[in-house]
């Protein structure tokens, strides 16, 4: 039977007791962490948010509140009324460890069946399938209230610093007109409209950039925004952004101001210094030393093209990917020849699941050991060694491929292999800047270019200068900040003129009337006025986790979805009443069903 609170006003929380109200009498609330029951004296460890402490219970506090003590099991919630004292047995594992709460009146206010995990940090040995069942208890742990508790510091921090700079937070609409490019739309069917539909938003993108044409030139806001893809650890269907853009601006001017906003909110936050100004690396350059356009250069380890040397081997496999048009490129592994044949077995089959059509290996030690010795012989090593800035008793990875295919798979195993020797700092901190993306991309399956960040982006006026320059040769007044190998951030110079908005169009292939349709809002308001403008939007879930020092996202989030985007706390999604159909006037249409997907541990 619970019991009422009435009467009783909490004094504080539990952890916030301190040596100034030692012999006070103090009414605490919270969660049983622990019961001791030794007969005639029981201990409690009384949690909340806040942290845990000692509760006392014996002979002196009467013999019906001890027998009220012995009945207490884990996550009973607890008010409890005593005199602060100091503990006998000190416990310096516990920031309240010097102190207890001698307690004269114990009130059961609720019961609990007992968890289906432990609440404590050896709780995360749980299935995450069965900590996010019980969603609400896993939160209970000391860890995620943390990570919380940090996530709410973290935007009170940005809405401050924002607001300094003299940005304007402005919400903008969750149902929106349905504008496909990119990942798929969440739809929202409407009732009063039969047969049409919102969507919700994937970014505030255009509602932002009307903004900027309303004349509110420094506009922020945490947006949610929501994708219908597949998901990975640092990703999720619905997530927020820490959404910016400015007007008469240029691109570097936005790049100044956010990697000042990194640089205090790590000082802040993290008690991280970073040197400013951040380091910019083209794309280009990026992806040709890291295989990535997110690369972790706390690390060495980069990628080097060796199709120079390749070429003139008698190894046809080198020499025909060269004569193609791909590369060979090489990475080199310190002290990697002591990797069994076995592992090496294993890296090969790793760059095949990725895309490779193979994986050679060589080892750098007298005799040379690899799987196309009999064809690259001591004079070849030696001058991939010298390329590759490697010594005696590395090994060397190569994949001959399709100059992107190469350098992707390449980037794949350069990380896989950091992490299992260990070679990542996880103690430092490297923002850096990547510019200069591409503009467009060739979509084989729709036979069109399509646009490689969005198509509101800004060309390099450079490049849409260059007479000589194909459009799949432009690039983009697009940067995007990376942090440890994670890309935080994406961001471009916009569009504003009409004409050329009115090109970038038709190069896509997107008609008139389409783009009047997906767009018309928008291309309307630029007939009135639009000031050159730019922004960025920065993801404050993978911010959250990188300065919590976890990765996986749903750390940081607290209710998040699995890889198959479901909730399994909640049971969504779910099937609806019929008659809530027939108000939208759907139906659905019979199809293969498909089971959820239990395990959320999958990645």
């Amino acid at each position: 039977m619970s019991e009422s609170m009435a009467g009783l006003q909490r004094s504080m929380r539990v952890a916030e007791v301190s040596e100034e109200n030692l012999g006070q009498e103090l009414t605490l609330m919270g969660w049983c962490h622990l019961q001791r029951d030794l007969g005639k004296i029981v201990f409690l460890t009384l949690r909340d948010r806040s942290g845990e402490l000692q509760l006392v219970i014996d002979e002196d506090s009467g013999m019906e509140v001890l027998a009220k003590a012995q009945k207490v099991r884990a996550e009973y919630v607890l008010a409890c009324v005593g005199t602060f004292r100091k503990r006998q047995d000190p416990n310096p594992e516990m920031p309240t460890g010097d102190y207890e709460l001698h307690v004269q009146d114990l009130r059961i206010l609720s019961e609990s069946k007992a968890p289906p995990f432990y609440v404590d940090e050896g709780g995360d040995q749980a299935r995450e399938s069965l900590r996010l069942e019980y969603r609400y208890l896993d939160l209970r742990r000391p860890s995620l209230q943390k990570n919380l508790l940090k996530r709410h510091e973290i935007a009170h921090f940005t809405r401050n610093w924002f607001s300094q700079e003299g940005f304007l937070e402005i919400e903008t609409p969750t149902l929106i007109k349905s504008t496909p490019e990119g990942a798929r739309d969440y739809l929202v069917p409407s009732r009063v409209f039969p047969g049409e539909f919102f969507a919700l938003p994937q970014s505030p993108q255009l509602f932002k950039q009307l903004l900027m044409v309303a004349g509110y030139d420094r506009y922020m806001q945490l947006a949610r925004c929501f994708r219908d893809e597949d998901l990975r650890a640092d990703r999720q269907p619905e997530f927020t952004q820490i959404d910016l853009e400015m007007s008469f601006v240029s691109a570097e001017d936005v790049r100044g101001l956010v990697e000042r906003y990194i640089h205090d909110l790590l000082a802040d936050q993290a008690g991280v210094e970073v040197d400013l100004p951040l380091p910019r690396m083209t794309w280009d350059e990026a992806m040709e030393r890291y295989g990535s356009d997110k690369p972790d250069i706390r690390f060495g380890m980069e990628i080097h093209d060796v199709s120079d040397l390749a070429k003139e081997s008698n190894f046809r496999v080198f020499s025909s990917a060269v004569e193609a048009g791909g590369i060979v490129g090489a990475i080199a592994v310190p002290g990697g020849s002591s990797y069994k044949r076995r592992r090496l077995d294993e890296l090969g089959k790793f760059a095949q699941d990725h895309g490779a059509k193979g994986l050679v290996w060589m080892s750098y030690e007298d005799p040379l050991r690899g799987s196309a010795t009999k064809f690259l012989g001591p004079d070849f090593m030696a001058q991939l060694a010298d390329r590759c800035g490697a010594g005696e008793g590395d090994l060397f990875l190569l994949i001959a491929d399709e100059k992107y295919k190469a350098l992707d798979v390449l980037g794949r195993l350069r990380l896989e292999i950091a992490r299992e020797l260990d070679l990542i700092d996880k103690r430092q901190w490297a923002p850096l800047w990547i510019i200069h993306f591409p503009m467009f991309e060739y979509s084989a399956e729709e036979d069109r270019l399509v646009a490689a960040h969005h198509p509101f982006t800004m060309p390099l006026e450079e490049d849409l200068n260059d007479p000589h320059k194909q459009p799949l040769d432009w690039r983009a007044n697009a940067y995007d900040m990376v942090i440890n190998g994670y890309e935080l951030g994406s961001g471009s110079l916009r569009i504003f003129d009409p004409v050329l908005q009115a090109r970038i169009f038709d190069l896509l292939g997107i008609p008139q009337e389409e783009a009047h349709r997906r767009f018309g809002f928008l291309l309307k308001a630029f007939e009135y006025g639009v000031p050159p403008h730019a922004g960025i939007a920065l993801g404050l879930d993978r911010l959250t986790m990188l300065i919590c020092g976890t990765d996986n996202i749903r750390d940081v989030i607290a209710f998040p979805k699995v890889q198959n985007s479901s909730d399994l706390m909640s049971g969504c999604p779910s099937h609806v009443d019929p008659a809530q159909l027939a108000e939208l006037g759907l139906s659905i249409l019979p199809q293969v069903a498909t089971e959820k997907l239990e395990d959320s541990e999958q990645n």
